[in-house]
C-alpha cells in the first residue's frame, strides 16, 4: 500500500512538473490558464482512499504489536474484541438507519413526479404501499439483526444454546409473507387489468395515435377526419413512403403527420406502437406509460391525461416545463436523443391544432398507388382541394368527426 501511494505521488508530481515545463515553453503567446480545483479530480480522491487504507493498516499493525507485547509479558488482554465488534455492529446500524433517512428525504424527492394520468394514480398508490411495507420490514429486520449481534456477543460467561427448530416460528415467517405477497400480487393484477382491459365509453371514444420508432427518431401519425389509422405493410416502405402505408386503404388518405404529440385533456388516448428496425421502449414518465415497440408486432396502450401542460407549468412553477416521451431501451449511439414533446391542451385547442397538420399522402404517393393527382397551388393561391373520386373521403369537419368515429380495435 505504501509503495502504491509513493508511485501515485511520484506520478502526480511528474505530471505537475511536465505541466509547468509546458507552460514555461509557451512564452511566445501567454494565455490565462483556467485553474482546475484539485478536489474535483479523480486522482485526489484516489490518493485520499489510499492514505485512509494506509492509515488503517498502520493502526492495525500497531495494535497487533501492542497485543503481542502484552502476551509476551503474560499480561491479560487489554482489548475485548468481542465488545469492539458489538459496538461496530451498533454503529453500522445507526449509519444504516441514517442512510435510510437520507434516501427518503433527499433521493425521495428525485422519484417520478406527480402522475398526470388517471391510471398513473393507481400505479403510484400500488408503488407507495409496496415501498412502505418493504421499508418497515427492512428496518425491523436490520434492527433485530444488529442489536441481536450486540446483545448476544461472546462474554465468556455464558454458553450458546442449541436451538435447531421451532415449528411456530416457521409457520409465522412463512404464512405472513405469503399473505402479504398475495395481497400485493392481487393489487397488481387488478390494477393492470383495469389499464389494459378497459371498456370503451361509447360517448367518449379514445383518440387513436400511432407511434413508430426507428433509429433514432419517432414518427407520429394521427388518424385524420375518419378517426381510423390506416393499414401499413413493411413491403411498401420506400423513400417517399417511410411508414409503408397502404394507400389503397382509404383510411390512409386523410392520416396526418405531426412533429409533436398533442392530446386533449380528460380524453382517452389509444397509442398504437410499432417499430421499423430494433426493439425500442416508448416511455412517458409523467403519464406512467411504458411499453416496448417490437418489430413485426403492434402494441397498444390506453391512458387519459388529467393535467394540461399549462396547468403543470403553474404547478411546478416552471414556464419552460414540457411533457416528453422517450426511448427507455438502449438502442444505439443516438438513443439519448430519441424524444418528442407532448402537449396536453383543451379540446378547443386540440381541434384548432389538428386541422393544421399535413397529410402523409402527396402526389408522388398518388402516382405510386394510381390515385388522382392534386394540382399544385399557384404562388400565393389557396391550396387546391382534392378531386372527387371513389376513394377520397368526403369533406367533413375534422374536429367533430375525429372525436366520434370508432378507433382502431385490437
Amino acid at each position: 500500500m505504501a509503495a502504491l501511494a509513493v508511485l501515485v505521488t511520484v506520478f502526480a508530481n511528474t505530471s505537475a512538473f511536465a505541466q509547468e515545463a509546458a507552460a514555461g515553453a509557451a512564452t511566445a503567446a501567454p494565455k490565462p490558464i483556467d485553474m482546475f480545483p484539485i478536489y474535483k479530480s479523480v486522482a485526489f480522491y484516489a490518493m485520499l482512499f489510499l492514505l485512509l487504507c494506509l492509515f488503517i493498516a498502520i493502526v492495525g499493525k500497531a495494535i497487533r504489536v501492542y497485543e503481542l507485547t502484552r502476551e509476551a509479558q503474560d499480561k491479560p488482554d487489554s482489548i475485548n474484541w468481542n465488545t469492539v465488534n458489538g459496538i461496530i455492529f451498533v454503529l453500522f446500524l445507526i449509519a444504516g438507519l441514517a442512510g435510510v433517512y437520507f434516501e427518503y428525504t433527499v433521493h425521495g424527492n428525485m422519484i417520478l413526479p406527480d402522475a398526470a394520468s388517471e391510471h398513473g394514480k393507481k400505479i403510484d398508490s400500488m408503488f407507495n404501499i409496496t415501498l412502505i411495507l418493504t421499508t418497515i420490514v427492512f428496518i425491523g429486520t436490520h434492527i433485530t439483526l444488529f442489536l441481536f449481534s450486540f446483545y448476544y456477543r461472546n462474554s465468556g460467561k455464558r454458553k450458546a444454546y442449541y436451538y435447531p427448530h421451532n415449528n411456530a416460528l416457521e409457520r409465522i415467517w412463512t404464512i405472513v409473507p405469503a399473505l402479504v405477497l398475495t395481497v400485493l400480487v392481487l393489487m397488481g393484477f387488478l390494477t393492470w387489468r383495469s389499464i389494459f382491459y378497459k371498456v370503451d365509453d361509447p360517448n367518449n371514444k379514445p383518440l387513436s395515435i400511432e407511434i413508430t420508432s426507428q433509429q433514432f427518431l419517432w414518427t407520429i401519425r394521427y388518424p385524420g377526419a375518419d378517426g381510423v389509422v390506416g393499414l401499413k405493410n413493411y413491403k411498401l416502405i420506400t423513400g417517399t413512403n417511410g411508414l409503408g402505408m397502404d394507400f389503397k386503404d382509404k383510411n390512409n388518405l386523410d392520416d396526418q403527420n405531426a412533429d409533436e404529440m398533442v392530446i386533449p385533456v380528460n380524453k382517452p388516448v389509444r397509442l398504437i406502437l410499432t417499430s421499423k428496425d430494433v426493439v425500442h421502449s416508448f416511455y412517458m414518465p409523467h403519464f406512467r406509460v411504458q411499453l416496448n415497440t417490437v418489430p413485426g408486432m403492434t402494441s397498444y396502450f390506453e391512458f387519459t391525461p388529467t393535467i394540461t401542460t399549462a396547468d403543470m407549468q403553474t404547478k411546478v412553477n416552471d414556464p419552460a416545463f414540457k411533457f416528453l416521451f422517450y426511448c427507455s431501451k438502449i438502442c444505439g449511439s443516438g438513443h439519448y436523443n430519441m424524444q418528442k414533446v407532448v402537449r396536453v391542451v383543451s379540446q378547443a385547442e386540440y381541434d384548432a391544432w389538428i386541422v393544421k397538420q399535413p397529410k402523409f399522402i402527396n402526389n408522388d404517393l398518388r402516382k405510386q398507388f394510381n390515385l388522382p393527382i392534386v394540382p399544385e397551388p399557384a404562388a400565393g393561391a389557396a391550396p387546391a382541394s382534392a378531386p372527387a373520386d371513389s376513394t377520397a373521403t368526403p369533406a367533413k369537419d375534422s374536429s367533430a368527426v375525429a372525436m366520434n368515429k370508432p378507433a382502431l380495435k385490437k
